[in-house]
């Protein structure tokens, strides 16, 4: 890939949890050769199996042919070997949502890829710009925030940080495009626009709950009844993570400096004992191992 015409062939993705598997399965589908990887065999062999379920869920819906399903399996090659990015000519960050640990994979991506790589982060709430200035290649980094789950989610904020490229935004919008996605330009924001929104929300549910103004159930039936929300705001939370809205909580309200961001107390204290939702088994909710 030149730095004048950018285009994508080949990407690559930092991370096989949930995010990461779930957007290389999508750059599979759509033709793309994908290199995931993660710091040892177990994760990978993890974002194999997510990967794997996925098809098979699509193919016993009979919206996917086994066939298919094996060739997008095939595109996938996951690896712990950090040095493969360099094959890649757009590499996507899908790491936990930590502003540290995102800069230093920006820092080794740099190092390790071509000066015509772009860098992606999937962040859902943390600066590009800070992501960028970790790199010798500012104008080169970008977010792109997939949804959960991303093979069925179909929006993506492109998040241009402060020196991000014409060139790099078109070559990152074309990619989402070529995804299936719909691409959505924002701003380098605390939060950006979707989560700027949503964890306010789902942060002022949990003071409901600690206020005693209603009990879970209620809460959830009458977001789900009354603003035809399709999940309740304690489920979602429990869905997305209660670590991770902790951790986009305290981004906004560092960022934004307005107390109508501090996290609850309560999310504070369910997080520290453990309780961080679906992924742990227990949250909001009680969610019994298949």
């Amino acid at each position: 890939m030149s730095e004048r015409d950018a285009t994508i062939e080949r990407i690559a993705v930092i991370g096989a949890g949930a995010m990461g598997a779930g957007i290389a399965q999508t750059a599979a589908a759509a033709g793309l050769p994908v290199t995931m990887i993660d710091v040892d065999e177990a994760a990978i062999a993890r974002g194999a199996r997510t990967i794997a379920g996925s098809l098979d869920r699509s193919v016993k819906k009979g919206t996917l042919s086994s066939d298919d399903a094996g060739a997008i399996s095939a595109r996938v090659t996951g690896t712990t070997d950090f040095a493969r990015v360099a094959d890649s000519d757009l590499v996507i960050e899908a790491a936990f949502e930590d502003e540290a640990v995102k800069r230093d994979i920006f820092r080794r991506l740099d190092a390790a890829c071509p000066p015509p790589t772009i860098l992606a982060s999937n962040t859902s709430s943390i600066s590009i710009t800070v992501l960028g200035a970790a790199t010798n290649r500012p104008d080169r980094v970008i977010g792109m925030h997939f949804f959960n789950p991303v093979p069925m989610m179909s929006l993506v904020e492109i998040v241009r940080g402060a020196r991000t490229s014409d060139v790099t935004h078109a070559a990152t919008e074309t990619l989402a495009r070529a995804l299936g996605k719909t691409p959505v330009a924002v701003r380098d924001y605390p939060g950006f626009v979707s989560n700027r929104i949503l964890m306010p929300m789902l942060n002022e549910a949990i003071f409901c709950l600690m206020e005693g103004v209603a009990d879970r159930d209620a809460i959830d039936t009458v977001m789900k009844l009354g603003m035809a929300h399709p999940m309740g705001p304690l489920q979602l939370a429990d869905f997305i993570g209660l670590d991770v809205c902790l951790s986009i909580m305290e981004v906004l309200h560092r960022g934004l400096g307005d107390d109508k961001y501090r996290p609850c107390p309560l999310l504070r204290q369910m997080v520290a004992a453990g309780k961080l939702g679906r992924k742990s088994g227990d949250g909001f909710y009680s969610y019994a191992p298949k």
